[in-house]
């Protein structure tokens, strides 16, 4: 696992290295969400938007967890109170918005899920574009069995990956299901040994950060545009290739193909 920094880092660092921003959740002992964590998630994703060189941003966990989701000592001190309920909800709002900023990053995304990825921290995971999980990891939005609902973003995002049947299962039922299982009901793209799970997510991470950047983020707009449904999604595709063709990187790529195809 990677070490973390002191400080203002802490809760989360972030190491740049080329088209790579690697995320680590380091906050003992379940990266739990609290204000200042979604605080220093936001300045981790303003960092990343700054650095155009970066096409990959990679969240994983220093920790045995995951993410097991917000503050459960935070949740005890204010529910008793109307004030204090009104605070969890403004929790709530902000990690939608720094989860909605992760799922509308240019960059690809990609949670690599080592242990218990439950409600918000889930949530999390659901905002990238891709998850590779260890095979005994634990994933799930349980919510409603705290008579809770998955508020910061969950019942959107699972519905949307996954299909009605598959979030009315797990949400309605307050289900947790392993790793493995969460590739085969869509909630993830792959699973690993834990053993070689990180691994696995870096051979991925790698692969993708040698695609060009304008090439990855072109084709994120394009499926945004086909989930969106509000714009026309093949004129789409033409103003995307468009700009792509023009480019000398693009050129010089299909160039050599094409000359090692003679």
């Amino acid at each position: 696992m990677t070490a973390c920094a002191t400080g203002w880092n802490k809760m989360i660092s972030l190491i740049i290295e080329g088209a790579v921003a690697t995320a680590t959740l380091c906050r003992p002992p379940v990266n739990a969400i609290n204000d200042e964590w979604v605080a220093r998630f936001g300045q981790v994703l303003d960092e990343v938007e700054r650095a155009s060189a970066v096409s990959v941003l990679w969240i994983r966990s220093s920790e045995k967890a995951f993410c097991a989701g917000a503050d459960l000592a935070l949740m005890h001190s204010i529910l008793d109170s109307a004030v204090g309920r009104e605070q969890m909800i403004d929790l709530t709002r902000r990690m939608q918005q720094v989860f909605a900023r992760v799922e509308s990053l240019s960059k690809v995304t990609l949670a690599e899920i080592g242990g218990a990825a439950l409600g918000g921290g889930f949530e999390l995971a659901l905002s990238c574009d891709l998850r590779v999980t260890g095979d005994a990891a634990k994933v799930g939005l349980p919510e409603a069995g705290l008579g809770l609902l998955p508020a910061a973003g969950g019942t959107q995002r699972l519905t949307r990956i996954c299909g009605e049947s598959i979030a009315r299962r797990l949400i309605l039922g307050a289900e947790v299901v392993s790793g493995s299982d969460a590739v085969a009901l869509g909630l993830a793209q792959w699973s690993a040994p834990a053993a070689g799970l990180e691994a696995a997510a870096r051979a991925i991470v790698q692969r993708i950060a040698a695609i060009p950047a304008r090439a990855l983020a072109e084709c994120k707009h394009c499926i945004d545009v086909a989930i969106d449904g509000s714009a026309d999604g093949f004129e789409t595709e033409l103003a995307g290739s468009a700009a792509l063709l023009a480019l000398p990187e693009t050129q010089q790529r299909v160039a050599r193909f094409l000359e090692s195809r003679r």
